[in-house]
């Protein structure tokens, strides 16, 4: 399967199933085009007509590009076949009931009340609670006990707000550190948090002890204070700000993530993008609302279009600030055309309610933090392990060859079928897909791999 698109001046060939990317000029770009649905005679009368006048584009240079073209089909980088299908269940299998992460819901409660928040102001429908030292400590048991050969084990402490119990997640963590060697197991701690509660302990330990931490900042502060209040209706801009500002300048180089949401409100994110750079910010995350389609947050069609704009305005942002000396990442652009993720990963994705979990406070297990509350997706608990294994199966069977809205997508073996939590909320399904967020992510792998292109070759203009 073969996509072909333009984008500041480049002319892109993304060869699906074999991951090679090819930049070429616009004579190829067309060449390749007609090239499984023409004769090669019928291609070059349709190119000679089209270029005519160019002294350039001869019989015998189309020629050599068609040969040029054979070749790449020949060796596999071009026009090649989707041979992965038969592998998509069994690679699944092969993976047997290893668990390689979880997500401990360690506060289901949060000092801010954001209109727009998934989880019901951290409560996740339910009651309020903290998780205990105790039960924690069973999670992490419980992941080092089901995640068998396996080295590094990945875990991220999310709520609400987990500040709000941070003397349990500094446990836990301290705890983990104390078995590691023992289980020959290497622990990865993420930390999501509003700011609210951040001081100097919390820079200290989380500088030290977690290789990733995700800020929420939505942009500019009419923005992020639209939406992300206390409960007194007071914004949160001022207050965290600064305790953002400062666990960044002494965490050394090590990854975090100002994670920002977009809503109907902003749908031109890039404006919220340079408020973070202005604020000394250049680890940027920018996502679509996760909202019922009534929601006064949610965004409508148009937001869309706009959308689509504002990521290819974002591409070029960091294209210039580069030659500035001034770079920046973007999460969603972040990909590795040459070492990126195994055919495995490519097919089945996050891994959600089976190399993945999320944890409630009460130790329950659900296939992640978005499912938490859907009693029907509650997959057992950490005691007892997994007892609901109708649900297990449904998540084992989500992945690109599943989905019959996949079946010609060129972008499927980038996204690996989408997000189950978001074709549920969409399509009713975990089998379903999400379609706004199937155009979503397709600009932002065109912009991807255009800045890919970008690095490598001067702009064709």
């Amino acid at each position: 399967m073969v996509h072909q698109y333009k984008l500041n001046g480049y002319h892109i060939v993304l060869d699906t199933c074999s991951g090679s990317v090819h930049a070429v000029d616009e004579v190829a770009y067309d060449i390749i085009g007609l090239y499984e649905e023409k004769t090669e005679e019928e291609i070059t009368a349709q190119i000679l007509e089209k270029y005519r006048g160019r002294e350039d584009v001869t019989r015998e240079e189309i020629r050599l590009c068609l040969a040029d073209v054979a070749k790449l089909k020949q060796q596999g980088k071009l026009f090649t076949p989707d041979t992965y299908a038969p592998l998509a269940n069994e690679f699944k299998e092969r993976s047997g009931n290893v668990v390689k992460a979880l997500c401990l819901h360690v506060a289901h409660t949060c000092n801010l009340n954001c209109a727009y928040c998934f989880a019901s102001q951290g409560k996740y429908h339910g009651e309020r609670a903290l998780m205990s030292f105790e039960t924690g400590k069973r999670a992490l048991d419980f992941l080092i006990e089901h995640s068998g050969s396996r080295t590094n084990l990945e875990v991220d402490f999310f709520g609400g707000e987990p500040l709000m119990n941070w003397e349990v997640v500094k446990q836990l963590v301290l705890y983990a550190r104390s078995v590691e060697k023992e289980h020959r197991k290497n622990f990865r701690f993420t930390l999501t948090t509003n700011g609210m509660l951040i001081d100097d302990d919390v820079i200290d330990f989380a500088n030290r002890e977690m290789s990733n931490v995700v800020l929420s900042l939505d942009g500019r502060k009419e923005v992020h204070d639209r939406l992300r209040v206390d409960y007194a209706g007071n914004g949160s801009f001022d207050r965290i700000v600064p305790k953002f500002q400062k666990l960044v300048a002494a965490r050394g180089g090590k990854n975090y993530y100002m994670r920002g949401t977009f809503t109907h409100q902003n749908p031109d994110f890039t404006r919220d993008i340079d408020e973070m750079l202005r604020l000394g910010f250049t680890e940027l995350s920018m996502e679509p609302v996760v909202c019922a389609p009534a929601d006064p947050a949610a965004l409508t069609q148009e937001d869309l279009t706009v959308v689509l704009k504002e990521y290819e305005l974002l591409a070029q942002k960091m294209l210039d600030a580069k030659r500035e000396g001034k770079e920046f990442t973007f999460y969603h652009y972040m990909i590795d055309l040459t070492k990126g993720p195994c055919i495995y990963k490519r097919i089945s994705g996050c891994g959600s309610g089976t190399e993945y979990m999320a944890v409630t406070p009460w130790g329950d297990l659900y296939p992640c933090h978005q499912f938490v509350g859907e009693e029907k997706y509650k997959l057992g608990d950490i005691w007892n392990g997994i007892s609901n294994h109708g649900a297990q199966e449904e998540f084992c069977a989500c992945n690109a060859y599943t989905r019959k809205e996949c079946e010609d997508c060129w972008a499927k073996l980038y996204c690996s079928g989408g997000c189950a939590a978001n074709a549920y909320h969409a399509a009713g399904s975990v089998s379903g897909i999400y379609a706004a967020g199937c155009e979503l992510f397709k600009k932002r792998m065109e912009c991807a791999v255009m800045l890919q292109v970008a690095d490598a070759l001067p702009r064709q203009e």
